[in-house]
């Protein structure tokens, strides 16, 4: 949801270059603002992303409620126009007091000294403890030693798979290891002409990052030297690429995974998100206690997932930077989180809230909240965008073409290592 096109993240590295040079003027010492006290009126305005605004007014009332002389403007911009809007506000250092920050956008626009240093309000406030949130998110929001967001929503890919069609191929569970996952999809596969053991989408780029991880490898190295074409991440390319070959998994099959997933399963595996749950119950209801999800199978290194979500930040130039932490804060308490989970399904980045009934009586929900503690987002580099484009090239010249894997691997790390330059 995340990731921009090669030519946008050329652009916008362009300009926030050019911001950096602006920003690292007079006004860096003013790291404070104008911050609003406790006795003055003032209004902070909130940006979040997506379809949420309603939501997001919502949940803003009770802090309104508690805090008089706060008041809330929330405005809920698209995800697709919402990085074009960041870079005009940054470049005016006119924005909003509170942003939504996609987990993968953090390196971005802490790099180009956009975001507020909160380091120095995790002591005064107990709501930002690290210790509060997974590991993984919490990754999200740290450079240089610094913490620029707090961690708000949490997501990960955990493994969809029916039940029904995994015992009929000697499987009372999900496959535990990549061994197994690749016996299961191959037995799932030979159930006849049309049928596939699992769905692996080839064009998406963290599918080789998730799995490399799982093969043990650290995708980059000492001062962000790329990794790609070490034996870690080619042999899990390797195996990646095998269910093509062996016809295991799809290439272009023209039908979206709720349909695959429906009926007698013509694709009774895949990897995917939590947002997939709804639609599988509203679309496919004819298999209601035939499905269930697991957590990854696990490579010969663990069973990582991809992280994503968002966090909370504080735009650097906002005048009300005080008032912005305290809903910050507000927004990060275990009871104010398992509301926003009851309103926008949204899962909480709290790990204490997952102990809540409500959470715990839902099977599926427990097997992501156990997945999330062995989840990592993606490599924090302004340059990761266009590498990972660059991957998506490589892969379907392998899946596609059969090309050398190492070749490939070869030819991507020299590319990485220029866009990191």
């Amino acid at each position: 949801m995340f990731n921009k096109s090669v030519k946008t993240a050329l652009i916008s590295t362009m300009l926030l270059s050019g911001i950096l040079t602006a920003c690292s003027t007079s006004n860096d010492t003013n790291t404070t603002g104008e911050a609003a006290t406790g006795d003055q009126p003032v209004t902070i305005k909130v940006w979040g992303m997506g379809d949420q605004e309603q939501t997001l007014k919502t949940i803003s009332e009770q802090f309104e409620t508690d805090n008089p002389n706060i008041k809330v403007d929330v405005q809920v911009i698209p995800w697709g126009s919402a990085h074009d809007k960041l870079l005009t506000a940054v470049a005016s250092k006119s924005g909003p007091d509170v942003l939504q920050m996609g987990t993968s956008w953090m390196p971005e626009f802490a790099n180009a000294g956009a975001l507020l240093d909160l380091t120095p309000y995790i002591d005064q406030y107990p709501e930002f403890k690290p210790e509060n949130f997974f590991e993984g998110i919490v990754n999200t929001t740290q450079f240089d030693g610094k913490t620029f967001g707090i961690p708000w929503y949490a997501e990960t890919r955990v493994l969809f798979y029916r039940t029904d069609l995994l015992k009929e191929v000697g499987y009372d569970k999900a496959p535990a290891t990549w061994d197994e996952l690749k016996d299961a999809a191959t037995k799932l596969t030979a159930r006849g002409e049309g049928k596939y053991g699992i769905d692996l989408v080839p064009g998406e780029p963290t599918l080789g990052i998730m799995f490399a991880r799982q093969n043990g490898s650290k995708i980059f190295g000492e001062q962000n030297k790329p990794l790609f074409n070490q034996p870690e991440f080619v042999d899990a390319v390797k195996y990646v690429g095998s269910f093509y070959q062996e016809k295991l998994s799809p290439v272009d099959l023209g039908i979206d995974a709720v349909q695959g997933f429906a009926g007698d399963g013509v694709i009774p595996m895949f990897i995917s998100g939590p947002w997939m749950i709804k639609p599988i119950k509203e679309q496919a209801p004819d298999i209601e206690g035939k499905w269930a999800t697991a957590v990854l199978p696990s490579g010969p290194a663990n069973n990582n997932s991809i992280l994503g979500g968002s966090d909370l930040t504080v735009f650097k130039y906002s005048k009300n930077q005080e008032a912005a932490v305290k809903f910050i804060a507000y927004m990060s308490k275990p009871e104010v989180q398992l509301k926003w989970k009851e309103l926008s399904d949204a899962l909480p980045a709290v790990q204490s809230v997952w102990q809540d009934a409500s959470m715990t009586a839902d099977p599926n929900l427990q097997v992501i909240g156990e997945q999330l503690k062995h989840a990592e987002a993606t490599p924090a580099l302004t340059a990761y965008d266009q590498i990972s484009q660059k991957y998506v090239a490589s892969f379907e010249q392998i899946y596609r073409a059969n090309a050398d894997v190492q070749k490939q691997m070869d030819a991507l790390n020299v590319e990485a290592e220029k866009l990191i330059k």
